[in-house]
């Protein structure tokens, strides 16, 4: 096997030189010496400011940052990517997400095939569906308009969908009440059950293989429940559509395949709610802006491909996570956007980031052993986040970066409180960075280290193609970081383990059953049969 561990190059050792030189390196001071600091270390494109000066960095870090970056034929992986090359190498696959958000007319052809005529073709079907739906063309099995959507679906298949269409509540059309189920828990499919009418309910099954456990669990409770209200299997058809490309298995299911919207393995289930999988979104937001949704993507996709690495937000990003999660030894990233409408947003994040760059091999097949990958993503709305573990970043332990998200003019009439929010936003950045000295105060307890670095992405608004554009800057940002750490961020076999041993205990067939999993296993038996 090759080696291309990140640690043996000449550049990430200048770099830990240059961190162990400048171990007590203050932002504070850093402002006190360059009065220019912050446009020297701030970049915006189509209406979004990035602030990166309130971090632990010099021009000499950012330097040594940018060569680390090219080591590490940054710019030649990024490229295999929009070229469609199978930069997926355990899956052979291409990674072609950026594809679906591209307006182009061009020829990409992917294992002998253009991929745009198949993209636009199943575009135009999704909206003929949504004509179909809001005219009443396409009704419910009694005839009654669809006035309710619910989307079945876990991981990617759900969490894209759920954030962007509630985080782009105020452009729904109204045509539609909208409900997520993701968790095999029953609690989950009962909660919503119990707030629809079958008669104008339809639901939408997201799996690609419909064959997802979870998913077609809940799919079968819903389908059953479905013909138990309204007495006639044949009403299947008129409430259920499918995402997937297994035609044979939604025949099976009673869908009829007119209604089955497929997307090829180019796209990974984290990166997909740009396809069929962002079906609600589009249900919700309309055509026009959906295609803002994308166009913002789009935007965000030539930024990455186009812009100067030291104008380049995503990569800038990138490499200022390489800095702290390997040369500051930082386990954890909070997501804090200050906007509610994005409160899913560091769910979502969660698993874009942690599924693609939580592994511990390299692309190489060798064992990561000498450094660390994918950090811990959390966090929830300011001002929220400010009453919870907030605390911890300013007076704990440990070091955790973080980005801050906002937004100058709100989607509502509450400019007031949008003036608070953003007052909120400014200051806790401003507090990790300044902190309190204890000649400032005569409570030790009442101190702050500061030295906290952020990042603050600001948006003129929250609309579609700012969305687009965020959730497009994540997904460059990791796949920044999985270069460098010489990972593939594209596959995620950390997710099968636990899976296939569900199958085995359901089975019966565990051969390394262990004496904890059964005694469980027995406990719960006998507790069920009381």
């Amino acid at each position: 096997m090759s080696n291309n561990n990140p640690t043996q190059k000449p550049e990430w050792q200048a770099l830990l030189d240059h961190k162990n030189a400048h171990a007590d390196l203050n932002i504070n001071t850093l402002f006190k010496e360059d009065s220019k600091r912050f446009s020297e270390f701030s970049t915006s494109i189509d209406g979004l400011l990035c602030d990166y000066s309130k971090n632990l960095v010099t021009f000499e870090t950012i330097d040594l940052l940018f060569k680390l970056a090219s080591a590490s034929d940054l710019e030649a992986r990024r490229t295999a990517m929009f070229a469609g090359e199978s930069i997926n190498e355990t899956e052979n696959r291409a990674v072609l997400h950026t594809a679906l958000r591209d307006p182009d007319t061009r020829d990409l052809e992917v294992e002998g095939e253009n991929i745009f005529p198949f993209i636009h073709t199943v575009l135009q079907r999704l909206l003929a569906l949504k004509k179909d739906l809001q005219t009443g063309a396409f009704t419910g099995h009694t005839g009654k308009k669809i006035d309710t959507i619910v989307n079945i679906g876990i991981g990617g298949s759900h969490l894209g969908p759920n954030l962007a269409v509630e985080a782009l509540h105020p452009f729904d059309q109204g045509y539609f009440d909208f409900h997520f189920v993701s968790n095999i828990d029953g609690a989950d499919l009962t909660k919503t059950l119990t707030r629809i009418n079958p008669e104008t309910t339809l639901f939408i099954v997201a799996s690609k293989s419909f064959s997802t456990l979870e998913t077609m669990q809940n799919a079968i409770s819903a389908k059953e429940w479905m013909i138990g209200k309204l007495g006639d299997e044949s009403c299947i058809a008129r409430h259920f559509v499918a995402v997937s490309t297994n035609e044979q298995a939604v025949k099976n299911f009673g869908i009829d395949t007119e209604y089955m919207f497929p997307f090829k393995n180019w796209v990974g289930g984290r990166y997909s709610l740009w396809s069929p999988i962002g079906l609600p979104i589009l249900l919700s937001i309309g055509h026009d802006n959906f295609r803002r949704f994308l166009d913002g993507a789009y935007a965000m996709d030539t930024h990455f491909k186009t812009a100067p690495l030291r104008k380049n937000i995503p990569v800038i990003l990138g490499l200022l996570g390489v800095w702290y999660r390997n040369f500051w030894n930082a386990q954890g990233h909070a997501i804090l956007p200050y906007s509610q409408d994005l409160d899913q947003l560091p769910n979502y994040l969660q698993q874009l980031d942690m599924e693609s760059n939580g592994k511990s091999v390299d692309r190489d097949g060798n064992l990561i052993t000498d450094y660390e990958t994918a950090p811990i993503i959390f966090g929830q709305p300011g001002t929220n986040s400010q009453h919870a573990f907030m605390q911890m970043m300013h007076q704990g332990t440990t070091l955790i970066p973080s980005d801050f998200i906002g937004f100058v003019k709100p989607q509502n009439n509450y400019q007031n409180h949008q003036t608070i929010l953003l007052n909120n936003m400014l200051a806790q950045t401003q507090a990790l960075m300044q902190g309190r000295t204890p000649e400032e105060t005569s409570a030790p307890e009442r101190t702050y280290q500061g030295n906290h670095p952020s990042t603050t992405l600001l948006f003129d608004t929250l609309d579609p193609f700012s969305l687009g554009m965020l959730l497009a800057l994540y997904e460059h940002k990791i796949f920044v970081q999985g270069v460098i750490w010489n990972i593939n961020s594209f596959d995620q076999f950390g997710v099968e383990l636990g899976k296939e041993m569900a199958h085995m205990i359901e089975r019966g067939e565990n051969p390394n059953m262990d004496g904890s999993t059964d005694g469980l296993l027995q406990a719960i038996h006998a507790k069920s049969k009381v």
